[in-house]
């Protein structure tokens, strides 16, 4: 019991001090040097990853970390496969009234899934409602899908429900993910899937996935292409729901009949047809790694990540700009992530060691933290906790701290401490329909059983309060988000950027210096 004057002095003294001051001014001078067009978008394994990797090492290093990689490399090598969709591919959907209108990077998408050829011709089609198979659920099950093309609505069964069916309420379920669901057609012998686009429940524009129709795709290397699944696409919902006419069901009707546990998938009037050429090309990609060595447990650690991709170069905007910069996704957290490390380097050492890590390919499905994840180079039952830096907003300063997927862990208590150490308060996020605790590098962390932290800015800012912090999001996810016009702009003030930055380092110091490890409100399931 002597201990605990001297850990709760260790607490106390984590939680409050802050000798080092966090600089929105070097936060703002790497992310435009990162966001920057000399970087190209930071496409993984194109131009502007070499200019990227160079950079960031050179920051690690005079930050004051030394090299984590293999071999005494700032670099971890992932294997990837490039997908590349060529130009002439096709959609077409032919309703009882005749071709819907289909045009794709204008109202649909098309995302082709084999290697090669693709030329699927007049399949018939099913709507798949919700197209969850969980908690009861199977639109599948004793319907012959195999050969077919399901329509699927975007979230899941009670996320407009007003009501808990199972899936949590208005927060999105694992299950409810469109690649699970697209998982889950497949498994049922479907040959092609297309979501009907809803802004709402599917968090982001038309004009976010249009936008970015023809931004090649990756999957991990060595990835073993096969199963029936042909193509997925996102086609406007205002166009779709004509399918859903023709058998007398308007959407409120068609969210109605899939949220009962006995909906099965029905037949729908119509023939789904989709080509093209898709090319896979191997490549290797890197993420960077830095540590500081822990004083007493150099082999535990804290682990922080930030992903350094955005979405390289596309089709070019009505300016005749092609490059997608991505400076508040991601080069804001990558810089917050530099500025940590200068932090920890700038003071004492804490007892348990701290990894730095800039991950590739996040825009492309989580690719870079989810090889680490399998090929970590601290074990995982090492690695006590994950704290990630993806702030998605950028905003100036704030009242408050947004939790991504609150109610996990016991980082959020954590969070709370750092943040009222700061005068700010953690609230939840309050659009948890857009599922962003799946949807960032800390989650192949949870998927194998490391508690991990996502949090962000909060949108209660200093000047103009709440109302004008959402104002500044929308437009954000409006017209910026994966889009060339996400570019640093003349009013960034960065110091949200800040706050965010001196929040994670203090709870890592918290962390890094407890000798208990975070754990798990509720059991992670997935």
């Amino acid at each position: 019991m002597r201990i605990l004057p001297a850990l709760a002095l260790l607490l106390a003294t984590s939680a409050t001090a802050a000798p080092f001051a966090f600089s929105p001014a070097r936060i703002a001078a790497d992310a435009g040097a990162l966001a920057s067009d000399d970087f190209a978008g930071r496409g993984p394994g194109e131009a502007g990853e070499a200019y990227t990797l160079a950079y960031l090492a050179r920051q690690f290093r005079a930050a004051g970390l030394e090299p984590a990689g293999p071999g005494g490399s700032w670099l971890q090598e992932v294997p990837l496969i490039r997908l590349e969709r060529q130009p002439g591919a096709t959609l077409a959907i032919t309703g009882p009234d005749g071709p819907l209108p289909i045009q794709l990077g204008r109202n649909a998408t098309l995302a082709l899934r084999q290697p090669g050829e693709t030329m699927v011709a007049d399949a018939p089609m099913v709507f798949g409602g919700f197209g969850v198979v969980d908690q009861g659920f199977d639109p599948y099950a004793g319907v012959d899908v195999a050969g077919k093309v399901v329509l699927i609505l975007a979230g899941d069964p009670d996320g407009e429900a007003g009501t808990d069916l199972g899936f949590g309420g208005r927060t999105l379920a694992y299950k409810g993910r469109v690649g699970v669901k697209i998982a889950a057609a497949a498994k049922a012998g479907a040959i092609g899937v297309i979501v009907l686009h809803e802004d709402f429940p599917a968090s982001y524009p038309l004009a976010q996935l249009v936008g970015t129709e023809m931004v090649p795709q990756m999957v991990p290397g060595g990835t073993s292409f096969g199963g029936p699944l042909r193509f997925a696409s996102w086609v406007e919902g205002a166009v779709a729901a004509r399918l859903l006419a023709a058998i007398g069901l308007d959407l409120a009707s068609a969210k109605a009949a899939a949220r009962k546990a006995d909906f099965r998938a029905l037949p729908l009037p119509a023939l789904a047809s989709a080509s093209g050429r898709l090319t896979a090309t191997p490549f290797i990609s890197h993420n960077v790694v830095g540590k500081l060595a822990g004083a007493s447990r150099p082999d535990e650690a804290v682990l922080f990540g930030a992903h350094w991709d955005a979405n390289g170069q596309g089709v070019a905007d009505a300016a005749g700009d092609a490059i997608r910069n991505g400076a508040i996704d991601n080069a804001t957290g990558t810089a917050e992530l530099i500025e940590v490390a200068r932090a920890f380097a700038a003071g004492p050492r804490p007892e348990r060691s701290l990894i730095f890590a800039a991950w590739t390919a996040e825009e492309k499905g989580l690719l870079g933290a989810d090889h680490y994840a399998a090929y970590p180079l601290v074990p995982l039952d090492k690695t006590v906790a994950v704290i990630n830096l993806d702030p998605h907003v950028q905003l100036p300063r704030t009242r408050s701290l947004e939790v991504i997927g609150v109610g996990r862990t016991s980082l959020e208590d954590d969070l709370a401490a750092a943040a009222s150490a700061m005068g700010l308060v953690t609230v939840p996020e309050p659009n948890p329909e857009a599922g962003w605790y799946f949807r960032s590098d800390h989650f192949p962390f949870v998927q194998r059983g490391v508690p991990a932290l996502a949090f962000r800015a909060g949108r209660d800012i200093m000047a103009g309060g709440t109302a004008a912090g959402q104002a500044l999001i929308d437009r954000y996810n409006r017209d910026c988000y994966h889009q060339p016009c996400d570019q640093i702009g003349p009013g960034f003030t960065f110091e949200a950027a800040a706050l965010e930055a001196e929040a994670a380092w203090r709870v890592g110091l918290s962390v890094a210096n407890r000798w208990q490890r975070p754990g798990w409100k509720i059991e992670p399931k997935f």
